[in-house]
């Protein structure tokens, strides 16, 4: 599958903030769950709803109405995290896992430390969260362990991606569908997408 680049014009805009190398922590952390919320929207337009009856103050009547039962939402730790609330604006009620991983800075590559999904993940949509797919390698981990969890349907939302990292999803992954709002120049020497916005993780938690 392409990898889908939303264009919405309120997504870019708070794109151009989250960038901003003066935007602080709160705001920060604030606008990636805005982010995620609209791009959430974008990534269930083929959700399958069912028909119930609803009574309302006039009459009866037959609507559509989403099954949150088949959903779960994965965040990659740490800068995942911040894009959680988003989701769950939108699907309170599905259910949520955590990948941990954290990045071998001479190799450049994921080494995992936490994986707890819920119990009956084989049953869900999985939409993983990561605002940042750079290498692809945390991406292609993460998906990995989750169809070894018996999942068939995997999605994955990041705010900013590097081709490197889409080109090796999609190469290793075919069949995961992934979301962005923007593909960005390159990778940098040391593995950091350019023009990019930092190390995620650290603004959002503030650690530098």
């Amino acid at each position: 599958m392409k990898t889908i680049v939303l264009d919405h014009p309120l997504l870019l805009h708070k794109l151009s903030i989250l960038r901003d190398k003066n935007t602080g922590t709160k705001e920060f952390r604030e606008l990636a769950g805005e982010i995620a919320t609209i791009m959430c929207y974008e990534a269930t337009r083929d959700a399958t709803l069912k028909e119930v009856e609803v009574e309302t103050p006039m009459t009866t009547t037959i609507e559509k109405r989403l099954d949150e039962n088949q959903y779960a939402f994965v965040p990659i730790l740490r800068a995942g995290l911040s894009m959680v609330d988003g989701v769950l604006n939108m699907i309170p009620n599905a259910k949520i896992g955590h990948i941990g991983m954290y990045r071998n800075e001479e190799t450049l590559e994921p080494i995992p430390y936490y994986f707890k999904v819920p119990t009956d993940i084989e049953k869900r949509e999985v939409i993983l969260l990561d605002p940042m797919l750079a290498t692809g390698g945390s991406a292609v981990d993460a998906i990995g362990q989750i169809k070894k969890s018996g999942v068939k349907k995997i999605k994955f939302l990041a705010i900013i991606a590097a081709p490197e990292g889409i080109e090796r999803v999609e190469k290793e992954h075919p069949d995961v569908q992934v979301y962005c709002a923007s593909i960005d120049n390159r990778l940098n020497e040391n593995g950091y997408i350019v023009p990019g916005l930092g190390d995620a993780g650290d603004r959002i938690f503030g650690i530098k």
